[in-house]
């Protein structure tokens, strides 16, 4: 029979992808990510600033981590240092840019002596540094 032969035969294997909707997604994707990047630059609402007499600069601020273990080690941004050598550090903060306010942020192990902290403290504030935070945990109540 003759029109045995015009049917369509799907026997063989699928060896290509379509990759047209797997384009068309990337493409709306990169659309969104356009747009809404836009609003994520300009978070703020632009207005002029009027100048009084009066006003003070904001200083920017610059953190300095202090870590305390049990036995009394302390360390620095993550690295151990001495109270010997915080004298050297804070002022190489200090000058690397002379319109920061540094700012100290001590956090203790429970079991940490006092004497060790207060040594610590001590030590920063000799440098300048008089704003001061002491690292807590919520106890829930």
């Amino acid at each position: 029979m003759a029109g045995g032969a015009l049917e369509p035969q799907d026997d063989g294997e699928i060896t290509g992808i379509n990759v047209t909707p797997l384009v068309d997604v990337m493409l709306v994707l990169l659309i969104i990510f356009m747009v809404t990047s836009t609003y994520i630059v300009q978070q703020s609402i632009q207005v002029q600033l009027p100048k009084a007499d009066t006003g003070e600069n904001t200083p920017k601020l610059k953190n300095l981590a202090f870590v305390v273990d049990k036995s009394g080690v302390i360390f620095l941004d993550g690295k151990q240092i001495s109270l010997e050598d915080i004298a050297t550090r804070v002022s190489s903060e200090k000058s690397a840019d002379p319109n920061v306010q540094l700012q100290a942020l001590v956090a203790a192990d429970k079991d940490t002596p006092h004497g060790f902290v207060v040594g610590l403290i001590d030590a920063v504030r000799r440098q300048g540094i008089t704003d001061l935070a002491i690292n807590v945990e919520n106890s829930g109540l």
